[in-house]
């Protein structure tokens, strides 16, 4: 007898721990889970029943609640109104036309002293009109730069046409010269319609004559025009074709027009 409850009371045997183990997958799981919420209803509940509103709720709930209700004849200064004459809804002044409501309250909640916001808004409106300030002037630079960088494109706009001009005149010029003199034409009709041998070594040189063309009535656009011209009349000859025509009937059908734009 004494052996079979030795038996019974041994909890470290295979039965009983075999009895009392359960293996089910996931279930340890569970319960921690289960656990760790009730635990957390538990004290959220707690927190909701233990907490206390603060000095700053509550006198702002009283202040509310003050508000919201009319003066009485309990409040000295609404009696003193009343002697005098005043009625309920009524508007102070002896015309009327004076306020009807309260003056509304200003809470001053910060810790700062009088007048700090007023510096901090005079602060703020001082830095939006340097900030102001600063993008009317970077502004103005940027338009400033435009201006100069379209000038600069311009000039060297003018500059390139130029050089075009000029080599288109001296291009017009050896043309000339090379058609006049195998028609045996040996003085051209005007002293700039041929190159001049200086003008054929500066262009083989490639040098800028500045002062070229400057004791002369004409420009550079005028000469070529007038060049041009004649090679048509005179020869059938387009500079920009590269063409010596058979005849006006071929030049008229067969070149675009008299000046660079038109073969371009």
């Amino acid at each position: 007898m004494k052996f079979n409850m030795a038996e019974e009371e041994d909890y470290m045997s295979d039965s009983f721990v075999n009895a009392q183990e359960d293996i089910r997958p996931g279930l340890p799981i569970l319960r921690q889970v289960r656990e760790a919420r009730r635990k957390e209803e538990k004290h959220r509940e707690a927190n909701l029943r233990s907490r206390q509103k603060s000095l700053r709720e509550e006198e702002q709930e009283r202040r509310d609640i003050g508000l919201k209700n009319a003066l009485g004849c309990e409040n000295k200064g609404f009696a003193l109104l009343q002697k005098m004459g005043y009625k309920s809804g009524q508007a102070l002044g002896k015309s009327g036309d004076g306020i009807v409501e309260p003056i509304p309250l200003n809470i001053k909640t910060g810790k700062s002293g009088i007048g700090h916001e007023a510096l901090l808004k005079r602060k703020a409106e001082e830095s939006l009109e340097s900030y102001r300030r600063k993008i009317h002037v970077e502004e103005k630079a940027a338009e400033e730069f435009r201006i100069f960088f379209l000038s600069i494109r311009m000039r060297l706009k003018n500059k390139h046409d130029e050089m075009k001009l000029e080599g288109d005149l001296r291009k017009s010029q050896r043309a000339c010269q090379q058609l006049d003199t195998e028609k045996n034409i040996q003085v051209p009709r005007e002293a700039w319609f041929w190159l001049t041998p200086e003008e054929e070594t500066e262009e083989e040189e490639e040098k800028e004559d500045e002062d070229e063309y400057k004791s002369e009535d004409l420009s550079v656009l005028d000469k070529l025009q007038i060049l041009t011209s004649y090679l048509r009349e005179e020869h059938l000859y387009c500079i920009w074709c590269g063409t010596a025509y058979e005849g006006k009937e071929d030049l008229s059908s067969n070149c675009p027009g008299p000046t660079s734009a038109d073969h371009d």
